[in-house]
């Protein structure tokens, strides 16, 4: 079996936002087709620069026509190593697709689910938190909670800022962080987990480890971001004066960090995102990496249902997993491109069953909800005019 072309679908599910264009983001699908009929689906990651991440891909095709793509690492290293400088966020996000496609390929070809080639599952369903739903912006984030743990939720991740933050005085955004949190935490009772999502939105590490000692008496499942990524020993510094479970680690693309991440103890939880650092089986190594040091995983999702069911395959046989953040809004674009998605019952997905990844991508579909300009929010303090962190 050989690969006969690769194809990409960059689908804007139409939601509308406050800024930039005007259009929410986009999500980046990729596909192979071989000689064989068979077809496998990949994801990039959405970083504002779509575009050229589809270059990337146009570029990866040259090398992957004619090949075998059951060698899934053999063309991972090809097309990695080819760039001679270390890859970013475009380049990597690119090389993830390509490698989630290569894998649904191969579970195709051999009639199997993924984390079946990959040793089998580790467990009999995989436990979700909502993730991106309780925002800012929403008019009760009190009646969202509730909605969350009617549909089933067990844990919640939800932003402690205010919707207008920039500017805020630091006494100000600790106070609003803990009185959100308290009321959400009233609101669903002890038996749900609360995560919070901090989004490294401060530049002062002494202001975060405020808002963190704050909230250590609300039982947080975790905490999210408190500082800027690109500094581990300032995020090993505040974690080591707190009792709440710090998680980190969605921007990470490169293995030299994530071994500083690890070996430092920076974190309790990492959170690697599979469609950009570097897809299924990279993911899988830097929790082997975790795992050595006792680590927990908890892989990011904020793409489309093809990233979400790559991270279900790395959550059924990755032995040190926690939690997955669930981030696909049902909407009609999600149901046309994916009209079989993976399936949620009472806080859990089901393992995928079919073979690959276990969905059906509709390319047809995708054609209907085409490409939007995405420009990724600018934060200015209205204070000053500075410009911020989102």
């Amino acid at each position: 079996m050989t690969i006969t072309d690769l194809k990409t679908f960059v689908v804007n599910p139409g939601n509308r936002v406050p800024f930039g264009s005007g259009w929410g983001k986009n999500w980046i699908f990729v596909k192979l087709y071989t000689d064989q009929g068979l077809e496998g689906v990949g994801e990039a990651f959405s970083t504002g620069q779509d575009l050229a991440t589809v270059q990337v891909l146009e570029g990866f095709k040259r090398w992957l026509v004619g090949r075998d793509p059951t060698r899934v690492m053999h063309h991972w290293q090809a097309l990695h190593r080819s760039a001679r400088y270390p890859m970013g966020t475009a380049s990597m996000s690119a090389l993830s697709a390509v490698e989630i496609a290569l894998w649904d390929l191969t579970g195709k070809a051999f009639g199997a689910p993924i984390y079946r080639l990959l040793g089998g599952p580790c467990r009999d369903r995989i436990r979700v938190y909502a993730g991106g739903l309780l925002v800012p912006a929403a008019a009760d984030q009190v009646a969202a909670a509730r909605a969350l743990v009617q549909q089933g939720f067990g844990a919640i991740k939800f932003w402690p800022q205010p919707a207008e933050y920039a500017g805020e005085s630091g006494l100000a955004l600790v106070e609003h962080a803990v009185g959100l949190t308290r009321t959400l935490r009233e609101a669903v009772g002890d038996g749900v987990d609360l995560c919070i999502d901090y989004h490294g939105r401060s530049f002062s590490p002494a202001e975060a480890l405020q808002t963190v000692k704050a909230l250590e008496g609300f039982g947080l499942m975790f905490l999210e971001e408190p500082t800027l990524y690109d500094n581990v020993d300032t995020l090993a510094e505040l974690k080591a004066k707190t009792t709440v479970p710090i998680a980190a680690g969605e921007k990470i693309v490169g293995r030299a960090q994530w071994r500083e991440l690890i070996a430092k103890r920076a974190v309790d939880i990492i959170q690697p995102d599979p469609v950009v650092c570097g897809g299924i089986t990279e993911t899988l190594k830097i929790a082997a990496m975790a795992e050595v040091y006792h680590v927990l995983l908890a892989p990011h999702h904020a793409s489309g249902p093809v990233a979400m069911a790559a991270c279900a395959h790395i959550a059924a046989c990755a032995p040190n997993f926690l939690i997955q953040e669930f981030g696909v809004i049902d909407s009609a674009c999600t149901r046309a491109i994916v009209p079989e998605p993976l399936q949620f019952r009472e806080g859990y997905l089901d393992l995928p069953e079919a073979p690959g990844l276990g969905i059906a991508f509709d390319e047809e579909a995708a054609r209907a909800y085409p490409y939007r300009p995405f420009d990724r929010p600018v934060v200015i303090d209205r204070r000053d005019g500075s410009i911020g962190f989102e």
